[in-house]
Order: C-alpha cells, then structure tokens, then sequence
C-alpha cells in the first residue's frame, strides 16, 4: 500500500480500499495493515470490539496481499494443508472456536504450515488472546506470540463520516441535526450505521417522505441511547 489507506464505506458495504475513512480510532490498525510486507514473521492478529471494522481491513488486505478470507469455525483437518498453500491467508474470529478442540487443533496446524511455508497469516479476534480463556495451550501460545494490533471501537468521527457517505450514495439530501441525533441513538458500530441508513433509506421510498429527525425517531421506534 503505497499510498495512506483512505476508505468510504459505500452503499452495500463495499469491502475495499476506498471503502474506509483513517481516523485516531483506526490509525494504528491501518498502518500495520499498509506495512504488511514487513510484519514480523509474516505474522498478525487484528483485535477489537464487534462492529470495529475487523472484517473491512481483513478484506482490505485482501486485496492488496491476495489473500484467501476463512472463518476460524470453518476450520477442519481436511482443509488446512490446502489452504496453507496460499501466499496470504486471513482467518476471522479466531476466539470463536475456544472449546472446540477440533477446530483449535485445525488452526495450530494451519498456523505451523504457514510458517513452514511463509506465507502471510492475519488472525482477527474480539478478545486479545490472553483472554480468551481455556483452550489449546500450544495454540494460544502461538497467538500470544504474534505481533498484536488492537482496533478501537469507532469514534464519532469515523461514524458520521460513514453516515454522511452513505447517504450521499444513495444520493438522500439530509439536514445538519440528522447526523448528531442518529450517533446519539444507535450503537457505535459500522454495522448499525449500515443498517439505519439502510433502513431510513427503505423508510423514505415506500411512504414517500423526506429523511429528517421526524422519519428518524419513526425508524429507530424510540430505541434507547446507544452503548458506550
């Protein structure tokens, strides 16, 4: 990645490049993402909260090294060798398979076959692997090892950002207060800000009516504020 990574999130949560904003919640994750090809032992795991944005950087990746996206459940004895083969490999939430020694199993292996190999492997997580909890002692010793990069939850910033893209994807004229009231009422998270405009968008075509604050409340159905 030669030049800084800057994304925007369009309307079908495009995965790419130019699908996602750099502000201070995801700063750091990026610059290890655009210095990939110097990551230690060709190694990294991606960790932080559900709805940070893991996924999009893992696609991002993707696209610039190559590589191949698998769920860590997914994960069996049958399928490791052959997909150690490939140059780049992403394997998503990683701590979903704690307790599931099959698959803990499958992933050891697979992590022990991409170093042998030398491809590239990215690990993303929810939890940073000391708390995972009970699980295969090799394997989390194997995650401990890797070069740990912690994705924060999005900020403000990276939220309104993707609402004003979004909308204007979908090519909806929305006034100043809309932004601030939406943030205030839905959960910090890329997803959430997918759906409400999703759902705003859905709201204003079938009755016909501007997106304001009035369509807003009907939509969110006076939900409580949002998680801190």
């Amino acid at each position: 990645m030669a030049e800084q990574l800057i994304f925007d999130l369009p309307t079908k949560a495009a995965l790419g490049r130019d699908a996602y904003f750099v502000v201070p919640s995801n700063a750091v994750a990026v610059q290890a993402l655009e210095q990939w090809q110097d990551w230690p032992n060709a190694r990294m795991l991606l960790w932080g909260p559900k709805g940070a944005g893991k996924t999009h950087l893992a696609h991002v990746w993707a696209t610039e090294s190559g590589a191949v996206i698998v769920d860590a459940l997914s994960l069996t004895d049958q399928t490791v060798e052959a997909l150690a083969e490939a140059p780049a490999l992403v394997v998503e939430d990683a701590d979903r398979l704690v307790g599931n020694l099959a698959t803990e199993t499958a992933l050891f292996h697979l992590y022990n076959l991409m170093q042998a190999k030398g491809g590239y492997l990215m690990i993303t997580a929810t939890l940073a692997p000391a708390r995972w909890g009970a699980g295969l002692d090799d394997l989390i010793s194997r995650m401990q090892a890797m070069p740990l990069v912690k994705l924060e939850t999005p900020d403000d910033a990276l939220l309104a950002a993707m609402m004003i893209k979004l909308f204007a994807d979908r090519q909806i004229a929305i006034g100043p207060e809309l932004i601030p009231y939406l943030l205030d009422r839905i959960e910090r998270s890329t997803e959430a800000v997918n759906q409400v405009v999703a759902a705003l968008d859905l709201a204003a075509l079938t009755q016909k009516r501007p997106v304001n604050r009035r369509l807003a409340a009907e939509v969110l159905d006076n939900r409580a504020p949002r998680k801190a």
